[in-house]
């Protein structure tokens, strides 16, 4: 008898899902197993990076939830104590945030997906920036929704091109995405250019803004601010988290706080909260040590900030002296989208990225990975690494360049 059978079939769903940013890490790994040493500056995780811990009083406030037996379900929309001071801190930017606005969840990336388990259907869409953050592509399709890029300038500091918008905004538009700072590009927006997204949006009544300001304390522009606390009309999700401003990506903390200026959100908070409740809770000691981030002084800030910036300036003085590469100055995060000028590679970034690995060790991620249109003949790097890391991840590229002519 023949026993040989077909492999059981995944969900088209899931078999669609790309996330470049990880996705690179696999030939990494095979080359770490050959005794290869790769410079890593691929992943968006500040604790992979030395000299950037998470800070020790919000460890200890971690320890001792456990030390005090706190390990067990938390309340399915987040500990009373964080959830008000979440709400304190969003108040503190501008907007009347009540800690009933505020749902804790496994990271900004969890929030998306209840956001648009709440919100989507078939045919319904989500207007994103391009280049973006890519779970923004990934997850919609899973609810029946459908992604849109909207253009961010590649040639004007990443400025969001407010005509394209414009262009593709109809009814079926449910959610407008404002990533600020942005993930990848580090641009910044600034109140006159989200007064203008708010007001397109004001013209669907059906549309709310998300608005993703997982970044916004690594601002070095002195222009970021609170989408919410801009808006008397459209509904807002603001998200943020413990994972990069507090340095502590690992523990998955999150939130989602709504700003609802006209009360008419009450069908969908009613489905967040149905979904929040049916996938239990957040990690409960986690939560404890978020919550000693929030209240606690916030001075250590200074010195970690001062690193980045000092990091991101050696980077654009490096890739200023290098034949091949342009970059627009990043405005906050811990971002640089670099363009590829040398006409080889600006038309297959994914393939410079894996020569780039295999032959000179270095990881970054391809522009294309963050929009397939909008990102293509550019790579994503972190400036996270310390300084001498960074010098010769920089004499590599320049030298894989040189020898690619």
């Amino acid at each position: 008898m023949d026993t040989t059978q077909d492999d059981i079939p995944a969900s088209q769903r899931a078999s669609q899902i790309e996330y470049a940013i990880r996705d690179v890490v696999v030939p990494a790994m095979q080359l770490e197993s050959q005794g290869h040493e790769i410079l890593k500056l691929n992943i968006g995780d500040p604790i992979a990076y030395p000299g950037l811990p998470t800070p020790p009083h919000m460890i200890e406030a971690f320890k001792d939830s456990l030390s005090r037996g706190e390990t067990g379900y938390s309340p399915s929309y987040g500990l009373p104590a964080l959830r008000k001071a979440i709400a304190k801190d969003e108040r503190d930017k501008g907007w009347n945030c009540s800690e009933d606005d505020v749902y804790v969840c496994h990271g900004v990336t969890e929030a998306l997906q209840i956001i648009f388990a709440a919100v989507l259907e078939p045919g319904m869409k989500v207007l994103a920036p391009g280049p973006h953050y890519p779970p923004y592509m990934a997850y919609p399709q899973m609810y029946g929704g459908e992604t849109v890029e909207y253009r961010l300038k590649s040639d004007d500091g990443w400025k969001i091109d407010f005509d394209d918008i414009e262009s593709k905004m109809d009814e079926s538009v449910r959610l407008l995405v404002i990533i600020n700072p942005n993930n990848p590009t580090g641009n910044v927006v600034n109140s006159e250019e989200i007064d203008r997204l708010i007001s397109i949006a004001e013209k669907w009544p059906n549309c709310m803004v998300v608005a993703d300001e997982i970044y916004d304390g690594l601002d070095f522009t002195n222009n970021q601010l609170s989408t919410a606390s801009r808006s008397n009309s459209v509904p807002v999700f603001t998200l943020n988290g413990v994972s990069k401003v507090y340095y502590a990506p690992g523990w998955r903390i999150g939130y989602m706080a709504l700003h609802d200026p006209m009360q008419r959100m009450d069908a969908v908070r009613d489905a967040i909260e149905r979904l929040l409740r049916s996938r239990l809770c957040a990690s409960t000691p986690a939560q404890m040590g978020y919550h000693s981030g929030l209240v606690e002084s916030r001075e250590w800030m200074k010195a970690y900030s001062e690193k980045v910036i000092a990091q991101r300036d050696l980077c654009l003085k490096r890739i200023s002296e290098i034949d091949g590469l342009e970059v627009e100055a990043p405005g906050g995060a811990f971002y640089m989208f670099v363009r590829l000028t040398d006409p080889h590679w600006a038309v297959d970034d994914k393939q410079f990225v894996l020569d780039l690995l295999h032959q000179e060790h270095v990881l970054v991620v391809h522009g294309s990975g963050f929009s397939e249109e909008m990102g293509k003949g550019h790579f994503r790097l972190v400036y996270l690494a310390n300084e001498d890391v960074l010098n010769e991840a920089f004499d590599r590229i320049d030298r894989f360049l040189s020898n690619s002519r």
